[in-house]
């Protein structure tokens, strides 16, 4: 027989069928937003459920590394389209042929017709020098950012908000528009508000630039490589 939980413990048992197919669901069609944001302002209350979402997110020797810059000022965000801009061209230069005409064919808007931005960082420095669980890799501090990250991309997604993750940017560009210190990294840039509608696939699926890896391919069993038989 288990023993009652204690004040510092819970009940562990599953959630609902109603419960449960509502988590898989946002998983399934959470979608990365590029441009079809509406021009709503979120509201406070409803920011605030999203960060915590984020804030309850697990990390390694529990060290919290995020922090959360929320740009809501025009003239910055044009900066930040700016610092994009010139790299998405860069990048643009870095595909040839079909996939050039593609990748310019994507709509990148989201910084200037998302309401909001979040700036996503990781602090390497809070926890001091040795933290548990990070003592043999020191990239834990930016994975538990990563989870972050998705925690909130998963409530926006239950919230009816859009979200868009812009990674095209030299980090140094960003770091002046917002004056973030030297030894803080900047993980993410979130383009965050309403859309009324959501790709059914990913758009780069949608776009024949690539399609969802096959699952069993990517399964091994005991060892590297190795199929998994079950």
């Amino acid at each position: 027989m288990q023993p009652e939980p204690t004040d510092a413990l819970q009940r562990a048992e599953a959630f609902s069928e109603v419960d449960r197919a509502a988590v898989y669901r946002a998983i399934e069609t959470r979608r990365d937003v590029r441009d079809q944001f509406l021009a709503v302002p979120l509201p406070d209350d409803l920011v605030r459920r999203l960060l915590r979402a984020a804030h309850n997110a697990p990390s390694v020797g529990f060290m919290q590394p995020w922090n959360f810059t929320l740009v809501r000022d025009p003239q910055k965000r044009e900066q930040v389209w700016q610092a994009f801009d010139r790299a998405n061209r860069e990048a643009a230069g870095m595909f040839s042929g079909e996939r050039r005409d593609t990748y310019r064919s994507l709509k990148l808007e989201g910084i200037r017709k998302a309401p909001l931005s979040i700036c996503v960082t990781c602090d390497p420095s809070r926890g001091g020098k040795v933290v548990l669980g990070r003592t043999h890799n020191p990239r834990m501090d930016v994975y538990s950012t990563v989870c972050a990250v998705q925690n909130l991309w998963l409530a926006a997604r239950a919230e009816g908000v859009g979200v868009g993750w812009v990674s095209i940017f030299h980090e140094r560009d960003i770091k002046a528009i917002l004056s973030i210190p030297d030894h803080i990294q900047v993980v993410a840039w979130l383009c965050v508000g309403y859309v009324d509608r959501l790709y059914r696939e990913p758009e780069l699926a949608v776009k024949g630039w690539r399609q969802r890896l096959p699952l069993e391919e990517l399964i091994f069993e005991e060892e590297w490589g190795r199929a998994c038989e079950r």
